[in-house]
C-alpha cells in the first residue's frame, strides 16, 4: 500500500508540475507585442498599393496614410496608429469589394459574355491606343477599371476628378456610377463647358459615401443638374 500510495503521490506531482507548466507557457504566449505606428502605416501602404493595383484604392486611404504618416513625424504615435489602421481598413474593404464585384460579373456571364470580353480585352480599344493627349471621342471598358481612372488617362480628360462627366454622358449605359463592366464602350464628351467641368469636379469631391450596386441620391441629384 506505502508502494502504491508512493507512486500516486510521485505521479500526482508530476502531473502538477505539468500543468504548473502549461499555465506558465500559455501566459508567455497570450500577450503580443503592439503594432507601432510604424508598422501599422507599413501595412496600410501594402495593403493600399494591392488596391491601386487593382484599380480600386479608395480616394481618400492615401490621404489618410499621409496623415499618419505626419501625426508619426509630430510624435503623436497613438493617433498615427489609429489613421493607419483606418486606411489598412479601407484598403482592405476595396480589396473585398473587387473580388466580390468580379466574382459577381463571372457568376453572371454566359458563354458568349466571356467570348466577347476576352476578344476586348486581347484587341483592346482603338481609344485605349489614341495618342497622348489627344482627346478621345469613345472608350471601351477592359477589366480593372473605373470611372475614376478613366477620366484621370491623359487621352481622356487627364484629371480623375472629371469622372462625372462620363457617368452624366453615359447615363443611358451606367445605373451605377460604381459599378461599369468590360466590353461597355462610353461616349466621352471632349467639349463640356467649364461649368459643366466645375460642376463635375465639384461633384466627385463633395459626394460622399458610396457603395456599390446602390445608386446614391448625390449621384441622382448631380444628374439632375
Amino acid at each position: 500500500m506505502m508502494k502504491i500510495t508512493g507512486i500516486q503521490t510521485a505521479a500526482q506531482l508530476l502531473l502538477i508540475a505539468f500543468l504548473g507548466l502549461g499555465l506558465v507557457t500559455g501566459c508567455a504566449t497570450t500577450t503580443e507585442p503592439e503594432q507601432t505606428a510604424a508598422e501599422a502605416i507599413a501595412a496600410a501602404k501594402a495593403a493600399n498599393a494591392e488596391a491601386k493595383s487593382l484599380g480600386y484604392e479608395w480616394r481618400d486611404t492615401a490621404k489618410i496614410i499621409k496623415s499618419a504618416e505626419a501625426a508619426l513625424a509630430a510624435g503623436n504615435e497613438d493617433e498615427a496608429r489609429t489613421l493607419a489602421n483606418e486606411a489598412r481598413l479601407q484598403a482592405e474593404n476595396a480589396i473585398a469589394q473587387k473580388k466580390a464585384e468580379d466574382k459577381k460579373f463571372a457568376d453572371s456571364m454566359s458563354d458568349a459574355d466571356s467570348a466577347a470580353l476576352s476578344t476586348a480585352e486581347s484587341d483592346m480599344s482603338h481609344s485605349e491606343h489614341a495618342g497622348m493627349g489627344v482627346g478621345v471621342t469613345s472608350y471601351s471598358v477592359v477589366r480593372g477599371d473605373n470611372l475614376w481612372d478613366i477620366s484621370g488617362k491623359e487621352n481622356v480628360y487627364g484629371n480623375s476628378f472629371q469622372w462625372p462627366l462620363i457617368y452624366k454622358t453615359n447615363r443611358d449605359k451606367i445605373k451605377d456610377a460604381d459599378l461599369i463592366y468590360p466590353g461597355q464602350v462610353f461616349d466621352i464628351d471632349q467639349n463640356a463647358s467649364a461649368s459643366d467641368i466645375d460642376a463635375a469636379i465639384n461633384h466627385a469631391k463633395t459626394r460622399g459615401a458610396w457603395s456599390v450596386g446602390d445608386v446614391e441620391q448625390a449621384d441622382l441629384d448631380y444628374l439632375a443638374q
